[in-house]
């Protein structure tokens, strides 16, 4: 038996300061996302140089993200959950106290971009640890609440204390306050966090070198599907924003607070299903949820996303923050896949976490990218049928994700995957 194996029989209740951690440190990473740009851009640079700043920052998180599962392989997760914290500390403190005051724009780059190596480390080593420790059955519901707090904090509550903050504070002086939340959410993640053995039953894992990757994709191809389907998972959202106002505002003539309305409902009501589908899927089925719930339920909410507001949209509010509603219930259909994500791999489970983070992150430039592509050609119904088949397409996809022999099988005849059992998780 493993060491890893020795420690996965326990509650995610268990890691309440944890969860508790993460929620704050997300509070304190979301805090800027209303405001950044527009400072920056008063701190003298130009907008353009400003993408450069968010884009760099975009692909240190994605490498941040695909490296936290097999660092957690290799040094265990307390290790990286502490890297996380002083990647984000250490090049935020340089970046208020230097670069910040002296407006240069070169060392805004470096300190912001090498921060975004900070929050994944930290979020993604803590989803890592639950996965590892928490027993199987419960799998699902540890998913739930970790998404929960991480939505919670980024960008949901975030934005709330940067709307209280502003006003008070300014936006330099709310910076400092996001810093706090950070500083207090890191310190509670670490609290009772046990120094626990790395993934391998001699304590010593190697970081995968390419042809190993290539060997265990070979070996283990659900996992590339994974990857692919949690990337579809968030496209959409990061899609919606880049487009969407303009659709309420200037085609349908809703609005701002409409727009804004609408966004708030689909987080809103995405935090509250988190937790009920991470459980829900422990009962019944990781894979029905996800492709049911995630995939089938997606692609319908995408398309309610064009024809409720272009109907609806002046006359009928519920209708309106019903299919925002509608769409972040089934977007929570995908909290399965963390849980299901490590049962590929069940003696590497960090490198497993690595592919579906690594999605994750592919995610942020996935959606955009559509948009760029399809608009000018199909426009605002297009775009959004887009991503509906492609919803639908990751529950297909979830069906051709296989398990290894290693999973206890059934006692009775193998279902077919859109039945709910348990077996077929």
């Amino acid at each position: 038996m493993t060491a890893q194996a020795q420690f996965a029989g326990r509650s995610p209740y268990d890691f309440s300061f944890q969860y508790l951690g993460l929620l704050l440190f997300m509070i304190g990473d979301g805090v800027e996302v209303g405001y950044l740009s527009p400072f920056l851009v008063k701190s003298g640079l130009t907008e353009h140089f400003v993408a450069l700043v968010f884009t760099v920052y975009g692909l240190a998180a994605a490498v941040s993200a695909w490296g936290s599962g097999v660092l957690c392989d290799r040094f265990g997760c307390r290790k990286v959950i502490l890297s996380g914290i002083l990647l984000w500390v250490v090049p935020q403190i340089l970046f208020l106290a230097v670069a910040v005051p002296s407006h240069s724009a070169w060392q805004i780059l470096l300190t912001y971009g090498v921060r975004g190596f900070g929050y994944p480390l930290l979020a993604y080593g803590i989803l890592t640890l639950l996965v590892r420790e928490v027993r199987r059955e419960q799998r699902g519901l540890a998913s739930g609440l970790f998404w929960f707090c991480f939505t919670c904090g980024l960008p949901t509550l975030g934005t709330v204390v940067a709307g209280a903050s502003l006003p008070v504070f300014g936006e330099y002086g709310t910076f400092w306050v996001a810093f706090l939340a950070v500083i207090l959410g890191g310190g509670l993640s670490l609290v009772l966090l046990r120094e626990e053995a790395p993934g391998s039953a001699d304590g010593h894992v190697s970081l995968p070198a390419p042809r190993d990757l290539l060997g265990v994709i070979r070996d283990n191809p659900s996992l590339v599907l994974t990857c692919v389907v949690r990337a579809i998972n968030s496209s959409a959202t990061h899609g919606i924003i880049v487009f969407m106002p303009f659709y309420f505002m200037t085609t349908l003539g809703l609005s701002n607070a409409q727009w804004l309305r609408f966004l708030e409902t689909i987080f809103a009501s995405n935090i509250v299903c988190n937790v009920f589908f991470g459980a829900l899927s422990d009962r019944f089925s990781w894979r029905a949820t996800i492709m049911w719930v995630g995939g089938v339920g997606s692609g319908l909410a995408c398309l309610l996303l064009y024809w409720v507001p272009a109907r609806f949209g002046h006359v009928s509010p519920a209708a309106l923050y019903g299919a925002a509603a509608f769409f972040g219930l089934t977007l929570a259909g995908y909290v399965p896949l963390s849980a299901l994500a490590p049962s590929l791999l069940p003696e590497r489970k960090g490198l497993a976490m690595s592919f579906l983070n690594f999605g994750a992150g592919c995610s942020v430039w996935l959606g955009p990218l559509i948009v760029y592509v399809f608009q000018p050609f199909i426009g605002v119904a297009g775009v959004l049928s887009v991503y509906a088949l492609l919803f639908v397409i990751s529950g297909v996809l979830v069906h051709f994700i296989r398990l290894p022999q290693e999973v206890a099988p059934s006692p009775v005849r193998d279902l077919p995957s859109f039945a709910f059992s348990p077996a077929q998780r």
